[in-house]
């Protein structure tokens, strides 16, 4: 079942009591490394990845896995993220993601690889148009460190790049949105994109990654947000904000939280597992257990959109018709 029931969602908005709460999960990976080629997790270490040392999770991680730290909290549906899969067959990845979902009953949807700079993002765009489980695509755009940062940023293969832009141009006519994964002080580019191609959903992925948690950063990252969210096709994930060294607590997050949608407001923001990666982090159940702290005091109705319906609405998931593009 890829969204709740009545019954479910019925029962939740009358108690408001959190174990009743339906989630669906709209950002998590899985990896079978013993089928499939992930480079970063099979071949080499990355040694800028943001959370440091990420040994444990190059491992195998499927449905089954996933189920069993999810267990405890009500997921009723999911969308897998591209785990940076072989980049020479892009394609594949969500190929092999439509086997598992028939043969394990998750994901419900997934957001697939392309390369907006390369020649085939054509073609790639046109393999999704044609596969019911592909509702969004991932291309991380160039980017740099804040200090490297300016006004004029324009590096080939960043968000003003024309060769990207053009591959960009293809995803409205092959009905996909954009899952945006960049750092926070690229996001005037970002807005840029999203004035430019209104016809095209913008998914930011995990709040603009805010690592810094100084009162400048966040109050810097906070500015960049609201000026992004002026663009009324961009809605966003709130994931990924584990600090490396930090306990995953809700005094370290709600801040994040609640510039998120002060940013968006409730109808654009939806939370996320990022899992297995924010598994170094902490516990499935911690990052759920905190979000749902962090929302505690707001009404059913609004928890609901947060943790459910805004994630069902962007990736095309009812009851109905699941497995059809929205």
């Amino acid at each position: 079942m890829p969204v709740a029931s009545p019954e479910q969602r019925a029962r939740f908005l009358d108690t408001g009591d959190d174990a009743f709460l339906p989630i669906i999960d709209p950002h998590h990976h899985f990896f079978d490394l013993s089928r499939n080629h992930h480079p970063w997790l099979s071949d080499h270490i990355l040694t800028n990845f943001r959370y440091g040392d990420y040994t444990a999770i190059r491992r195998d991680f499927m449905p089954a896995d996933y189920r069993r730290v999810a267990a405890g909290h009500l997921v009723v549906g999911s969308v897998l993220m591209e785990g940076e899969w072989d980049p020479r067959d892009p394609v594949g990845e969500m190929r092999w993601t439509t086997e598992v979902a028939a043969e394990h009953g998750a994901p419900d949807a997934a957001i697939g690889q392309i390369w907006l700079d390369r020649e085939d993002a054509a073609s790639v765009a046109a393999a999704y148009r044609d596969m019911p489980i592909v509702r969004s695509v991932r291309h991380k755009p160039a980017a740099v460190s804040r200090e490297a940062h300016h006004a004029g940023f324009n590096a080939p293969g960043s968000m003003r790049d024309p060769k990207w832009r053009e591959g960009y141009a293809k995803l409205a006519p092959a009905g996909l949105h954009f899952d945006l994964q960049t750092l926070w002080w690229h996001l005037d580019e970002a807005a840029e994109l999203a004035r430019d191609f209104p016809g095209t959903t913008i998914i930011l992925n995990h709040s603009g990654l805010p690592s810094d948690r100084s009162a400048e950063a966040l109050a810097a990252w906070q500015s960049a947000l609201e000026r992004l969210a002026k663009q009324p096709n961009v809605v966003a994930k709130i994931s990924g904000i584990g600090v490396p060294g930090r306990e995953w607590t809700l005094a370290l997050q709600a801040p994040v939280i609640a510039g998120m949608i002060s940013a968006f407001g409730v109808e654009r923001c939806a939370f996320a597992s990022n899992f297995p990666v924010d598994g170094l982090c902490a516990g499935f159940g911690t990052i759920f257990s905190v979000f749902k702290a962090a929302t505690a005091d707001r009404p059913p109705t609004e928890r609901l959109a947060l943790f459910h319906d805004n994630a069902a609405r962007w990736y095309g998931l009812t009851q109905a018709a699941a497995g059809a593009n929205p």
